[in-house]
């Protein structure tokens, strides 16, 4: 019988990079994308594939953070929500691979804290909703931006 932590792990993991139902996942997404790919944007003013991979990298530390309880302020990368990327000019494939290997690490960070979770911590609160709640919501939230990036890459 499946518990409800490795019912929640499932859950991160499908819609992060576990093959499921529902087609292609957050990291499957962008899979194979060059930095130039991920930089376009669909008119000025509008986020990039790109920046949307930072963006979850950063929900991802804030669930984390929540869960644990833990202060803000550790997350690599100054500032919160979104980030304009690319940061600079010069080296921007090192900059998107450096991106994306931030969004797997937060993402293991995450998986490993709710691995770390007891049947007790789940009644407790994760911020303002519950730590499931907390988790279901991160997942749904990748799903979310692995379409919008679909929807990028296509309109791309």
């Amino acid at each position: 019988m499946t518990t409800p932590i490795e019912l929640l792990l499932d859950t991160l993991d499908e819609a992060f990079d576990h093959k499921s139902w529902h087609g292609t996942n957050l990291r499957g997404s962008v899979r194979g994308l060059s930095a130039r790919d991920a930089a376009w944007r669909p008119r000025a003013g509008r986020h990039n594939v790109w920046e949307t991979v930072v963006h979850a990298a950063y929900w991802k530390y804030v669930a984390r953070r929540r869960l644990l309880g833990e202060k803000r302020g550790s997350f690599p990368l100054k500032g919160s929500n979104w980030f304009e990327r690319p940061a600079s000019k010069t080296d921007l494939q090192a900059q998107w691979e450096s991106d994306v290997a931030l969004l797997v690490a937060t993402h293991r960070s995450l998986r490993d804290a709710v691995a770390r979770l007891t049947p007790g911590d789940l009644d407790r609160p994760a911020g303002n909703v519950s730590a499931p709640a907390l988790v279901r919501g991160i997942a749904a939230h990748d799903l979310y931006h692995a379409g919008q990036i679909q929807l990028l890459k296509r309109l791309r």
